[in-house]
């Protein structure tokens, strides 16, 4: 008598770049059926990469959850992208348009247009504050201009560089996150003559001090600079170490995010499944 060894594939996918060690890496696991989540849990945190994220193809659409080493989150682009990009690349039986059932952000829509995969997420614009939470205005470590609260934090700042320059007290800033569960999207204009803005975003209470490419953070960075400059598509760079371009196009209360994906490898997983005996 042994456990069952369950064998399963997954996918190591760069999202929101063209080539590999660029953009933000996620893992892509298929399943057949949902395994507990303690196990789900376990996987994330042995992949170790901002999310690892489950899918469970079905009709009319795919379940999705998105796990990072330390917990689940309720929303994230690059692994929906990643998710995405597997299904139609890498594997028989999937075509575009494709829909994901999540837990928490509802039915996500990914179209393929010119080689360029577009997500289709709710927008959530962000309340503008008063003035900074100071602890958390602290930790990131600058003065902002403007502070917004959503989802997440948003902190503008005046230039590129000041966004570039900037290094959080990650252990100050992770008590400030588990406080009120949010991240901190810190961004500005750009100056590159290419993007309308840049952005970094981090998280450590989440298990992430730094995410390297953030779609989800684009669906608050999109109504805040559609308004801001008065024009509802605009190209977002993430200017993390290993950095990322996400176009967005807003629409109403919906944003769709575009960007391209590569395979860095393809893997078998064996994860034993406990109380199974063969």
């Amino acid at each position: 008598m042994t456990d069952t060894v369950l064998q399963l594939t997954a996918y190591h996918i760069d999202a929101f770049t063209d080539r590999v060690f660029r953009g933000n890496p996620a893992s892509v696991v298929l399943l057949d059926e949902w395994l507990d989540d303690t196990t789900l849990q376990a996987v994330a945190a042995e992949h170790n990469l901002a999310e690892t994220a489950f899918v469970v193809a079905g009709e009319p659409a795919h379940a999705l959850r998105w796990f990072t080493p330390t917990c689940e989150v309720e929303l994230c682009g690059h692994a929906t992208l990643a998710t995405a990009y597997a299904l139609l690349h890498c594997c028989n039986g999937f075509s575009a348009p494709l829909r994901f059932q999540t837990r928490q952000a509802g039915e996500l829509g990914v179209s393929e247009n010119d080689g360029m995969l577009w997500l289709d997420f709710p927008s959530r614009p962000a309340e503008r504050l008063a003035q900074a939470p100071a602890d958390v205005e602290q930790a990131v470590g600058a003065a902002s201009l403007e502070w917004y609260a959503g989802a997440n934090h948003l902190a503008v700042y005046e230039s590129a560089a000041t966004v570039a320059a900037l290094a959080p007290d990650m252990r100050a800033l992770a008590a400030c996150n588990r406080q009120d569960n949010r991240g901190v999207i810190a961004t500005a204009p750009a100056d590159d003559g290419i993007h309308d803005f840049v952005s970094r975003y981090f998280a450590p209470a989440h298990g992430i001090d730094e995410d390297p490419v953030t779609g989800s953070a684009h669906c608050t960075l999109a109504p805040y600079w559609a308004a801001r400059l008065g024009k509802t598509q605009l190209a977002g760079r993430q200017i993390s170490r290993r950095g990322g371009t996400v176009i967005c196009r807003l629409e109403g209360d919906r944003v769709h995010l575009g960007g391209q994906a590569v395979r860095y490898a393809e893997s078998q997983l064996f994860i034993p499944i406990e109380g199974r005996k063969t």
